[in-house]
Protein backbone atom coordinates (compact mmCIF):
# COMPACT_ATOMS: atom_id res chain seq x y z
CA UNK A 1 0.00 0.00 0.00
CA UNK A 2 1.42 3.37 -1.04
CA UNK A 3 0.71 6.88 0.23
CA UNK A 4 -0.52 9.04 -2.63
CA UNK A 5 -1.31 12.76 -2.52
CA UNK A 6 -3.93 14.31 -4.79
CA UNK A 7 -3.91 18.09 -5.12
CA UNK A 8 -5.68 20.28 -7.67
CA UNK A 9 -5.99 24.01 -8.13
CA UNK A 10 -9.53 25.35 -8.45
CA UNK A 11 -9.75 25.27 -12.24
CA UNK A 12 -8.30 21.72 -12.25
CA UNK A 13 -10.61 20.14 -9.65
CA UNK A 14 -13.07 18.73 -12.22
CA UNK A 15 -10.13 17.22 -14.08
CA UNK A 16 -8.87 15.61 -10.85
CA UNK A 17 -12.31 14.21 -10.02
CA UNK A 18 -12.61 12.71 -13.51
CA UNK A 19 -9.10 11.27 -13.16
CA UNK A 20 -9.98 9.71 -9.79
CA UNK A 21 -13.15 8.21 -11.28
CA UNK A 22 -11.22 6.76 -14.23
CA UNK A 23 -8.54 5.19 -11.99
CA UNK A 24 -10.63 4.42 -8.91
CA UNK A 25 -9.77 0.73 -9.22
CA UNK A 26 -6.05 1.53 -9.14
CA UNK A 27 -6.28 3.95 -6.21
CA UNK A 28 -8.58 1.76 -4.10
CA UNK A 29 -5.93 -0.35 -2.29
CA UNK A 30 -3.75 2.66 -1.45
CA UNK A 31 -3.85 5.36 1.21
CA UNK A 32 -4.94 8.64 -0.36
CA UNK A 33 -4.29 12.13 0.95
CA UNK A 34 -5.57 15.38 -0.47
CA UNK A 35 -5.98 19.02 0.24
CA UNK A 36 -9.42 19.91 1.62
CA UNK A 37 -11.79 20.66 -1.23
CA UNK A 38 -10.09 18.30 -3.67
CA UNK A 39 -10.38 15.40 -1.22
CA UNK A 40 -14.02 16.19 -0.54
CA UNK A 41 -14.89 16.32 -4.22
CA UNK A 42 -13.13 12.99 -4.85
CA UNK A 43 -15.01 11.31 -2.00
CA UNK A 44 -18.34 12.74 -3.21
CA UNK A 45 -17.82 11.28 -6.67
CA UNK A 46 -16.09 7.95 -5.95
CA UNK A 47 -16.03 5.26 -3.28
CA UNK A 48 -12.45 6.22 -2.39
CA UNK A 49 -11.54 7.18 1.15
CA UNK A 50 -9.26 10.22 1.32
CA UNK A 51 -7.49 11.70 4.32
CA UNK A 52 -8.17 15.41 3.93
CA UNK A 53 -5.73 18.09 5.01
CA UNK A 54 -6.48 21.82 5.04
CA UNK A 55 -7.03 23.53 1.72
CA UNK A 56 -3.83 24.53 -0.08
CA UNK A 57 -3.89 28.24 0.79
CA UNK A 58 -4.59 27.36 4.44
CA UNK A 59 -1.58 25.05 4.80
CA UNK A 60 -2.64 21.81 3.10
CA UNK A 61 0.31 21.89 0.71
CA UNK A 62 2.62 22.28 3.73
CA UNK A 63 0.94 19.38 5.54
CA UNK A 64 1.60 17.14 2.54
CA UNK A 65 5.09 18.64 2.38
CA UNK A 66 5.71 17.47 5.95
CA UNK A 67 4.98 13.90 4.83
CA UNK A 68 7.33 14.36 1.88
CA UNK A 69 10.07 15.74 4.16
CA UNK A 70 9.91 12.58 6.29
CA UNK A 71 9.71 10.39 3.17
CA UNK A 72 6.22 9.15 4.05
CA UNK A 73 4.65 10.13 0.70
CA UNK A 74 5.20 7.81 -2.27
CA UNK A 75 3.98 10.02 -5.08
CA UNK A 76 2.00 13.16 -5.74
CA UNK A 77 -0.46 14.13 -8.42
CA UNK A 78 -0.67 17.91 -8.31
CA UNK A 79 -2.81 19.30 -11.12
CA UNK A 80 -1.52 22.86 -11.17
CA UNK A 81 -3.09 25.74 -13.00
CA UNK A 82 -0.13 27.35 -14.76
CA UNK A 83 -2.25 30.24 -16.06
CA UNK A 84 -3.45 31.51 -12.68
CA UNK A 85 -1.33 33.16 -10.00
CA UNK A 86 -1.64 31.39 -6.65
CA UNK A 87 -1.44 33.34 -3.39
CA UNK A 88 0.38 30.41 -1.75
CA UNK A 89 2.95 29.97 -4.54
CA UNK A 90 5.87 29.77 -2.04
CA UNK A 91 4.20 26.75 -0.42
CA UNK A 92 3.79 25.09 -3.81
CA UNK A 93 7.43 25.69 -4.72
CA UNK A 94 8.50 24.34 -1.31
CA UNK A 95 6.45 21.16 -1.86
CA UNK A 96 7.99 20.62 -5.30
CA UNK A 97 11.50 21.29 -3.95
CA UNK A 98 11.01 18.80 -1.09
CA UNK A 99 9.77 16.22 -3.58
CA UNK A 100 12.92 16.69 -5.62
CA UNK A 101 15.11 16.39 -2.51
CA UNK A 102 13.40 13.17 -1.41
CA UNK A 103 13.09 11.70 -4.92
CA UNK A 104 9.27 11.62 -4.78
CA UNK A 105 7.64 11.42 -8.22
CA UNK A 106 5.29 14.35 -8.92
CA UNK A 107 2.88 14.72 -11.82
CA UNK A 108 1.69 18.27 -12.48
CA UNK A 109 -0.59 17.49 -15.41
CA UNK A 110 -2.94 14.67 -16.43
CA UNK A 111 -0.56 13.26 -19.05
CA UNK A 112 2.18 12.65 -16.50
CA UNK A 113 -0.33 11.58 -13.86
CA UNK A 114 -1.58 8.89 -16.19
CA UNK A 115 1.96 7.59 -16.69
CA UNK A 116 2.47 7.36 -12.92
CA UNK A 117 -0.85 5.60 -12.39
CA UNK A 118 -0.12 3.12 -15.17
CA UNK A 119 3.22 2.38 -13.44
CA UNK A 120 1.34 1.92 -10.17
CA UNK A 121 -1.11 -0.43 -11.85
CA UNK A 122 1.77 -2.54 -13.26
CA UNK A 123 3.53 -2.71 -9.90
CA UNK A 124 6.43 -0.49 -10.91
CA UNK A 125 6.41 1.31 -7.56
CA UNK A 126 7.79 -1.70 -5.66
CA UNK A 127 11.03 0.28 -5.26
CA UNK A 128 9.19 2.54 -2.80
CA UNK A 129 8.71 -0.47 -0.49
CA UNK A 130 12.49 -0.85 -0.43
CA UNK A 131 12.86 2.82 0.45
CA UNK A 132 10.52 2.31 3.39
CA UNK A 133 12.27 -0.88 4.45
CA UNK A 134 15.87 0.33 4.35
CA UNK A 135 15.82 4.08 4.93
CA UNK A 136 16.68 4.97 8.52
CA UNK A 137 13.82 6.53 10.44
CA UNK A 138 11.14 5.23 8.08
CA UNK A 139 8.72 2.69 9.43
CA UNK A 140 7.58 -0.13 7.17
Amino acid sequence: MLNIALIAHDRKKDEMVNFAIAYEHVFKPHKLYATGTTGGRIMENTSLQVHRFASGPLGGDQQIGAMVATNEMDFIIFLRDPLMAQPHEPDIIALLRLSDVQGIPVATNVATAELLVKCLERGDFAWRELVHKYKPGIES
